[in-house]
């Protein structure tokens, strides 16, 4: 057993978590060891008597159940045609407008993360269809590649969204206002992702007079009932939310339920082997979310057990800056931790640390979870561990990676506008929640 300083710890920590990381260790893996590793360092074996109670006691919460639930949400519309469809109703609606196609991708990435509430699943379902029905009318590659991969990180924005129970749990917030929080933020993003694809249409010289088929009104509304179903479930559980007629927890429980039955009955899934793959898909899915937010439930303990997160609060409330200043260099820490780490083990580990800080500063923490959520966004499609840009990529590998990477960039300053965005005006993220659930006391 030794001492060391906070700080020496702190330092020691990190760059044992980072070494595992570069050695491919699973990110729950390299939490948890790193974390042993630091109380034994410091405190000795007697650490272990607390180790296994310390991470079940941080997922022993039953508001954490709706994270299974719209998991399964996910993965049983992920696992049938439902992208295809919604995509291709899409695509009859707006098949004359000017970009129609690319306007159709998006569109349909940010129902369809709505849908799943998983950007990966958004981007390999949409992408599926959407990347080579736009290369094969002749939209630019890069174009093609970068508004899925943009699109795609809407999942974890429009509710129902996993990060966002994480984020309400982590700082007891309420849930309810959070998902209420991203629809507006959302909905500004989809625009502005929309906007710049057009523009950058034109500005590559593509001619938008090349469009798909001209569908007839009866056309366009048969498109409609395999799209229905979907969203009238999505507002249903979200009215049942916001109605007080069930909790977070009911509300996914009765959301899974009808999906599975929607996606059963309309896809004529009689066999046991597609429903067994979706509750397998759930159950990976799931384990991984709670693994990674156990071990980050331990990581967090070492590092209040070191003083290590006390140290960094006290100097960070130390210093005399202003709040917008203190307010860059954490969106400045939340870039490079989304460049590494999943969304899901950042907000375990940081929104405990971060939420006095924000609160104490003035900031709304509904606003801050809306910020931190664009954060993570970018993280998705940076890299080095950039993940929706292996998803596009595995799509479409005829695509250099050159081309990918530079269609994803633009939207990155996007969403990076978006913050500065919602900094100047927060009631884009404050005014649905409050009229809809009374303005906070």
């Amino acid at each position: 057993m030794m001492t060391l300083s906070p700080t020496s710890s702190g330092m020691l920590i990190i760059g044992l978590l980072l070494f595992l990381l570069a050695t491919g260790m699973p990110i729950a893996f390299a939490l948890g060891l790193t974390a042993i590793g630091g109380l034994v360092f410091a405190n000795g074996i007697g650490v272990f008597d607390v180790l296994a109670e310390t991470m079940f006691s941080g997922i022993a919460n039953l508001a954490y159940v709706s994270i299974p639930m719209f998991v399964l949400m996910g993965a049983a519309v992920a696992a049938t045609p439902a992208g295809r469809d919604l995509y291709e109703a899409l695509d009859r609606w707006l098949s004359r407008v000017p970009g129609g196609l690319v306007l159709s991708n998006i569109g349909a990435c940010a129902i369809f993360a709505g849908m799943t509430g998983s950007s990966p699943a958004t981007c390999a379902a949409i992408g599926k269809m959407g990347i080579p029905e736009m290369l094969k009318r002749g939209y630019p590659a890069s174009v093609a590649t970068g508004s899925i991969c943009a699109g795609g990180t809407l999942g974890i924005l429009i509710p129902p969204s996993v990060t966002m129970i994480v984020y309400g749990i982590a700082t007891e917030t309420s849930i309810g206002r959070l998902f209420l929080a991203g629809v507006l933020p959302g909905l500004m993003l989809t625009t502005m992702f929309m906007s710049w694809a057009v523009y950058d249409c034109r500005r590559k010289g593509f001619r938008f007079d090349v469009q798909g088929s001209r569908f007839t009104f009866v056309q366009k509304l048969t498109a409609l009932p395999k799209v229905a179903p979907f969203l009238v479930i999505i507002l249903g559980t979200l009215y049942v939310l916001y109605g007080g007629v069930a909790t977070p927890s009911e509300a996914a429980g009765a959301g899974a339920f009808l999906t599975l039955g929607v996606v059963i009955v309309m896809y004529r899934l009689s066999r046991p082997k597609p429903i067994f793959d979706i509750f397998s898909t759930t159950l990976r899915e799931s384990v991984m979310i709670m693994m990674i937010m156990a071990s980050a439930e331990l990581f967090a303990f070492a590092l209040s057990s070191l003083f290590i997160t006390q140290t960094i609060a006290a100097e960070i409330a130390a210093l005399d800056v202003n709040r917008w200043v203190l307010m860059g260099v954490i969106n400045l820490f939340l870039l490079l931790a989304g460049m590494f780490l999943p969304p899901v083990a950042i907000i375990v580990m940081s929104a405990p640390l971060l939420y006095p800080i924000i609160v104490s500063s003035g900031f709304d923490p509904y606003w801050f979870a809306v910020v931190l959520t664009i954060n993570m966004e970018i993280g998705l499609i940076t890299p080095p561990v950039g993940l929706n840009l292996f998803v596009v990529k595995a799509i479409a590998p005829q695509v250099p990676s050159g081309q990918v990477l530079s269609g994803a960039v633009p939207y990155v300053l996007l969403m990076l506008l978006g913050i500065v965005i919602l900094s100047i005006f927060p009631g884009i993220v404050t005014w649905l929640p409050d009229q809809v659930m009374g303005p906070i006391n």
